[in-house]
């Protein structure tokens, strides 16, 4: 199994297959409800969240999983000065994936180069959120029938908010998608996902 650390990591072919998926979940939960009897999700949240880890965790339960949980880095090692290395080689011993939020970017990528067992990234710093980008294809594409040739617009906090660089990250990977951007000077798209809206294509992470 593969680590999800940022959908640039997967092919477009795998991102429509995910999305296939997703929808056959959503349409015929009952295939699905023992699709992970007998595995146990962690999910590592070093910074506060409900709607995310809940989702991840109502996920596994749905799927017949169970879940192990840090819901704060207070509540965990971290506060005693365990590495985000360190934890990711532990709870491997006790998790078979593991969903994590960690207020540095890059986090994931080190919990993943680290840990035995798929790490999937729930957010790390402004960097990037790329399961809330599957959920928001998988929604346009629910709605529109498609995830080619739209017109998408962003509005508000364009410069911090790794949901919007996420999702125009994988957007951007279509054909025939225009992107309008909406927000005060100060709060502009960096110009590197500027770049991307533009030349509709991002590189893959070395």
């Amino acid at each position: 199994m593969r680590s999800l650390i940022d959908t640039v990591d997967f092919s477009i072919e795998e991102l429509d297959d995910l999305i296939r998926v997703a929808c056959d979940i959503a349409d015929h939960p009952e295939k699905y409800a023992h699709a992970c009897d007998g595995k146990i999700l962690a999910t590592l949240f070093f910074e506060p969240s409900t709607r995310t880890r809940l989702s991840f965790e109502a996920a596994m339960l749905s799927l017949g999983g169970n879940v192990i949980s840090v819901s704060s880095a207070g509540a965990s090692s971290a506060a005693k000065g365990e590495s985000v290395a360190d934890t990711a080689k532990t709870v491997s011993c006790y998790a078979d994936i593991i969903a994590m939020r960690h207020p540095l970017e890059g986090a994931a990528l080190v919990a993943a180069r680290n840990a035995s067992i798929p790490v999937i990234n729930a957010g790390d710093g402004g960097h990037c959120h790329p399961t809330q980008t599957l959920a928001d294809l998988y929604t346009i594409y629910r709605e529109k029938g498609r995830l080619g040739s739209l017109t998408v617009g962003f509005c508000g906090d364009l410069k911090y908010g790794r949901t919007v660089h996420s999702l125009i990250n994988a957007l951007s990977r279509y054909t025939g998608i225009k992107v309008v951007l909406i927000s005060p000077e100060e709060l502009r798209l960096p110009d590197d996902l500027r770049g991307a809206c533009i030349n509709g294509k991002k590189k893959k992470r070395r």
